[in-house]
Protein backbone atom coordinates (compact mmCIF):
# COMPACT_ATOMS: atom_id res chain seq x y z
CA UNK A 1 0.00 0.00 0.00
CA UNK A 2 1.24 3.46 -1.05
CA UNK A 3 2.42 5.81 1.55
CA UNK A 4 2.69 2.96 4.58
CA UNK A 5 6.05 3.12 6.15
CA UNK A 6 8.30 0.24 5.44
CA UNK A 7 10.48 0.96 9.11
CA UNK A 8 9.57 0.85 12.60
CA UNK A 9 11.27 4.36 12.87
CA UNK A 10 13.16 5.16 16.17
CA UNK A 11 13.00 2.77 18.75
CA UNK A 12 13.28 3.28 22.52
CA UNK A 13 16.45 1.56 23.56
CA UNK A 14 16.02 -0.19 26.78
CA UNK A 15 19.00 1.12 29.31
CA UNK A 16 21.19 -1.49 30.51
CA UNK A 17 24.30 -2.54 29.80
CA UNK A 18 24.46 -4.26 26.25
CA UNK A 19 26.50 -7.62 26.45
CA UNK A 20 27.60 -8.04 23.26
CA UNK A 21 31.33 -6.64 23.41
CA UNK A 22 31.78 -4.94 19.71
CA UNK A 23 28.17 -3.01 20.08
CA UNK A 24 29.33 -1.53 23.08
CA UNK A 25 32.79 -0.32 21.89
CA UNK A 26 30.68 1.10 19.11
CA UNK A 27 27.82 2.54 21.44
CA UNK A 28 30.41 3.97 23.31
CA UNK A 29 32.13 5.54 20.65
CA UNK A 30 28.73 7.14 19.33
CA UNK A 31 27.54 8.37 22.75
CA UNK A 32 31.15 9.90 23.51
CA UNK A 33 31.01 12.05 20.92
CA UNK A 34 27.26 13.23 21.94
CA UNK A 35 28.29 13.83 24.87
CA UNK A 36 31.52 15.56 24.08
CA UNK A 37 28.95 17.43 21.52
CA UNK A 38 26.65 18.37 24.40
CA UNK A 39 29.58 19.90 26.68
CA UNK A 40 30.63 22.05 23.42
CA UNK A 41 26.56 23.41 22.69
CA UNK A 42 26.31 24.38 26.84
CA UNK A 43 29.73 25.90 26.75
CA UNK A 44 29.05 28.41 23.62
CA UNK A 45 25.57 28.78 24.55
CA UNK A 46 25.94 29.51 28.22
CA UNK A 47 29.53 30.99 27.86
CA UNK A 48 31.03 28.67 30.75
CA UNK A 49 33.60 26.62 31.28
CA UNK A 50 33.02 22.89 31.14
CA UNK A 51 34.88 19.58 31.43
CA UNK A 52 34.01 15.85 30.96
CA UNK A 53 36.62 13.24 31.39
CA UNK A 54 35.30 9.54 30.02
CA UNK A 55 36.95 6.44 30.53
CA UNK A 56 37.03 3.29 28.00
CA UNK A 57 36.41 -0.27 29.30
CA UNK A 58 40.08 -0.23 28.84
CA UNK A 59 41.19 2.30 31.06
CA UNK A 60 41.86 4.92 28.17
CA UNK A 61 40.84 8.55 28.82
CA UNK A 62 39.08 10.90 26.30
CA UNK A 63 38.13 14.26 27.02
CA UNK A 64 36.69 17.11 26.41
CA UNK A 65 37.11 20.82 28.34
CA UNK A 66 36.55 24.36 27.42
CA UNK A 67 38.57 26.31 27.35
CA UNK A 68 40.59 23.80 28.20
CA UNK A 69 40.34 19.84 30.20
CA UNK A 70 43.27 21.01 32.43
CA UNK A 71 41.87 25.12 33.02
CA UNK A 72 38.61 22.84 34.14
CA UNK A 73 40.33 20.06 36.75
CA UNK A 74 42.51 23.16 38.15
CA UNK A 75 39.94 25.62 38.89
CA UNK A 76 38.00 22.36 39.98
CA UNK A 77 40.62 21.45 42.35
CA UNK A 78 41.15 24.91 43.53
CA UNK A 79 37.65 25.35 44.76
CA UNK A 80 37.95 21.89 46.40
CA UNK A 81 41.07 22.89 48.50
CA UNK A 82 39.49 26.03 49.10
CA UNK A 83 36.48 24.86 50.16
CA UNK A 84 38.21 21.96 52.45
CA UNK A 85 40.56 24.98 54.28
CA UNK A 86 37.63 26.88 54.86
CA UNK A 87 35.72 23.75 56.59
CA UNK A 88 38.85 23.35 58.46
CA UNK A 89 38.71 27.10 59.68
CA UNK A 90 34.75 26.72 60.78
CA UNK A 91 35.94 23.41 62.42
CA UNK A 92 38.64 25.24 64.73
CA UNK A 93 35.92 27.66 65.19
CA UNK A 94 33.59 25.98 66.40
CA UNK A 95 35.59 23.85 68.19
CA UNK A 96 37.28 26.75 70.08
CA UNK A 97 33.56 27.95 70.93
CA UNK A 98 32.89 24.62 72.25
CA UNK A 99 35.53 24.50 74.31
CA UNK A 100 34.93 28.22 75.94
CA UNK A 101 31.12 27.08 76.54
CA UNK A 102 32.30 24.01 78.24
CA UNK A 103 35.03 26.03 80.43
CA UNK A 104 32.12 28.67 81.44
CA UNK A 105 29.75 25.36 82.30
CA UNK A 106 32.50 24.28 84.53
CA UNK A 107 32.60 27.03 86.25
CA UNK A 108 29.46 27.29 86.69
CA UNK A 109 28.84 24.20 88.13
CA UNK A 110 32.21 24.89 90.64
CA UNK A 111 30.51 28.23 91.74
CA UNK A 112 27.28 26.10 92.31
CA UNK A 113 29.03 23.41 94.55
CA UNK A 114 31.02 26.02 96.64
CA UNK A 115 27.65 28.24 97.44
CA UNK A 116 25.71 24.82 98.33
CA UNK A 117 28.85 24.13 100.56
CA UNK A 118 28.90 27.76 101.74
CA UNK A 119 25.16 27.42 102.48
CA UNK A 120 25.19 24.21 104.42
CA UNK A 121 28.08 25.65 106.21
CA UNK A 122 25.91 28.87 107.13
CA UNK A 123 23.00 26.71 108.16
CA UNK A 124 25.68 24.73 110.46
CA UNK A 125 27.07 27.34 112.22
CA UNK A 126 23.26 29.00 112.91
CA UNK A 127 22.43 25.51 114.38
CA UNK A 128 25.36 25.50 116.69
CA UNK A 129 24.81 28.88 118.08
CA UNK A 130 21.10 28.16 118.32
CA UNK A 131 22.50 24.91 120.30
CA UNK A 132 24.96 26.88 122.37
CA UNK A 133 22.22 29.42 123.20
CA UNK A 134 19.68 26.74 124.40
CA UNK A 135 22.69 25.31 126.66
CA UNK A 136 22.93 28.38 128.01
CA UNK A 137 19.44 28.92 128.95
CA UNK A 138 18.40 25.67 129.92
CA UNK A 139 16.80 24.63 126.21
CA UNK A 140 15.86 26.54 123.32
CA UNK A 141 15.25 29.83 123.15
CA UNK A 142 11.83 31.37 123.46
CA UNK A 143 12.91 34.07 121.52
CA UNK A 144 13.78 32.26 118.93
CA UNK A 145 11.18 30.21 118.10
CA UNK A 146 7.15 31.73 117.07
CA UNK A 147 4.90 32.11 120.69
CA UNK A 148 2.37 29.68 119.45
CA UNK A 149 4.90 27.24 119.19
CA UNK A 150 6.13 27.30 122.61
CA UNK A 151 5.24 24.97 125.04
CA UNK A 152 4.92 25.25 128.39
CA UNK A 153 8.90 25.47 129.63
CA UNK A 154 9.43 27.76 127.00
CA UNK A 155 6.70 29.97 128.04
CA UNK A 156 7.76 30.58 131.36
CA UNK A 157 11.21 31.31 130.13
CA UNK A 158 9.44 33.63 128.03
CA UNK A 159 7.22 35.31 130.95
CA UNK A 160 10.40 34.95 133.78
CA UNK A 161 12.35 36.85 131.03
CA UNK A 162 9.46 39.64 131.20
CA UNK A 163 9.52 39.85 134.31
CA UNK A 164 13.27 40.02 134.96
CA UNK A 165 13.08 43.39 132.25
CA UNK A 166 10.12 44.89 134.19
CA UNK A 167 12.06 44.74 137.33
CA UNK A 168 15.08 46.12 135.80
CA UNK A 169 13.31 48.79 134.16
CA UNK A 170 11.10 49.90 137.84
CA UNK A 171 14.50 49.75 139.48
CA UNK A 172 16.10 52.04 136.99
CA UNK A 173 13.28 54.25 136.90
CA UNK A 174 12.96 54.50 140.66
CA UNK A 175 16.77 55.42 140.88
CA UNK A 176 16.68 57.94 138.34
CA UNK A 177 13.50 60.03 139.68
CA UNK A 178 13.55 59.53 143.42
CA UNK A 179 15.59 62.64 143.47
CA UNK A 180 13.78 64.78 141.78
CA UNK A 181 10.48 63.55 142.97
CA UNK A 182 10.84 62.91 146.67
CA UNK A 183 8.33 65.57 147.90
CA UNK A 184 5.52 64.70 145.57
CA UNK A 185 5.14 61.17 146.63
CA UNK A 186 8.18 59.38 145.68
CA UNK A 187 7.58 56.61 142.77
CA UNK A 188 4.56 57.78 142.32
CA UNK A 189 2.96 56.53 139.13
CA UNK A 190 5.60 53.97 137.89
CA UNK A 191 4.10 50.62 137.46
CA UNK A 192 4.86 48.65 139.77
CA UNK A 193 3.87 45.36 138.55
CA UNK A 194 3.17 43.81 135.16
CA UNK A 195 -0.33 44.43 133.43
CA UNK A 196 -3.37 42.58 134.78
CA UNK A 197 -4.30 39.74 132.76
CA UNK A 198 -0.05 38.90 131.71
CA UNK A 199 -0.49 36.33 134.89
CA UNK A 200 1.73 38.44 136.88
CA UNK A 201 -0.11 40.17 140.09
CA UNK A 202 2.42 40.50 142.61
CA UNK A 203 4.48 43.70 143.63
CA UNK A 204 7.80 41.25 143.80
CA UNK A 205 10.74 43.58 142.94
CA UNK A 206 9.77 46.87 143.88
Amino acid sequence: MEGEKKTKGRQKIEIKKIENDSERQVTFSKRKSGVFKKASEMATLCSKEVGVVVFSESGKPFSYGNPSIESVAHRFIQQQQNQNQNDDAHFMIEAHHQERVDGMSRMHNELESQLEVDRLRSKELRERERAKASEDHGGPGWWNQPIEELDLAGLKQMYASFERLHNDLFSYLSNTTSAGSSSSGGTAGIPSALPPGFGYGSNDGR
